[in-house]
């Protein structure tokens, strides 16, 4: 049975669990912190902490792939296990695997992430549209047929990118926009809210782009990479209300205490909530 739509899910989570999102990035120091060893024994009591922790409270748990995929099979069966258990707790799970390619290869990608038999089925998947949105088809068809959601690279947090996503297509239009135009003609007619998504910076001051795509916007940047909730209705404008702000070290940095984390993202929600409805 195909499920709701994942951009009427996400709407739901957001109103009911608060707009946030949380990564789980089992960073080599991130463990050592915690006072685990940088081996399988540590990724997997770390990556369950975070689960238990949060994921019967949060709107979103991102796991960051490369951090399993580091430690081959027996990391994988981590982030299986994982994505099965939080979606088990009622939290969205957004694989962050920023997956790109052309023809079959993207649809083996699709077919990872977006089909309800796979093992690392996950409510939705980044990826990335560079080599033309076109590319992107074989997601955005296998998101539609299960009812998943695909976030789209558009404006990232990270400075390189600017080189080609703030580049001027024939039209005149940058890079981003053209992304950003594709997505919403994607989610035209979708209520309460479309089910492609697109990665737009939460440190960039101001996006300079029209992120009306009536889709979801994921915010990464908040916390240890310098912006706040307090920044997003400058950077999102009248699109804030469908900001999910990701928030990775700022919260994980809390544990290995569930108490801790359990602040942390609890006080990241409300000041993203407060931001968003006094902007």
């Amino acid at each position: 049975m195909t499920l709701e739509p994942f951009g009427a899910r996400l709407r739901h989570a957001m109103d009911t669990r608060g707009p946030l999102c949380v990564g789980i990035d089992p960073h080599a120091s991130l463990l050592t912190s915690w006072g685990l060893n940088d081996d399988i024994t540590g990724l997997e009591r770390f990556t369950r902490t975070v689960v238990e922790a949060l994921a019967d409270r949060v709107a979103v748990l991102k796991p960051q792939s490369a951090f399993f995929e580091r430690f081959g099979s027996r990391g994988i069966a981590v982030l299986e296990k994982a994505v099965e258990e939080a979606r088990a707790a009622g939290a969205l799970v957004l694989m962050d695997a920023k997956r790109g390619d052309i023809g079959s290869t993207m649809a083996a990608y699709a077919a990872t992430y977006l089909d309800k038999d796979s093992p690392l089925y996950s409510d939705a998947v980044t990826v990335s549209p560079y080599l033309g949105f076109g590319s992107l088809r074989p997601a955005l068809d296998a998101a539609a047929v299960s009812g998943s959601g695909v976030f789209v690279l558009a404006l990232t947090s990270n400075p390189e990118g600017a080189e080609v996503q703030r580049a001027t297509a024939a039209d005149g239009r940058s890079l981003a926009q053209v992304m950003l135009d594709h997505m919403a003609a994607e989610n035209a007619a979708a209520t309460p809210l479309g089910s492609v998504g697109a990665v737009v910076g939460a440190t960039l001051g101001d996006a300079g782009a029209n992120l009306a795509i009536n889709g979801p916007l994921l915010a990464p940047g908040i916390g240890a990479q310098g912006a706040t909730p307090a920044d997003l209705p400058g950077v999102f404008g009248a699109s804030a209300g469908n900001v999910v702000p990701s928030v990775s070290r700022g919260v994980l940095r809390h544990g290995p205490d569930a108490s801790g984390l359990r602040e942390a993202a609890g006080r990241f929600a409300d000041e993203v909530r407060a931001a968003v409805s006094d902007g």
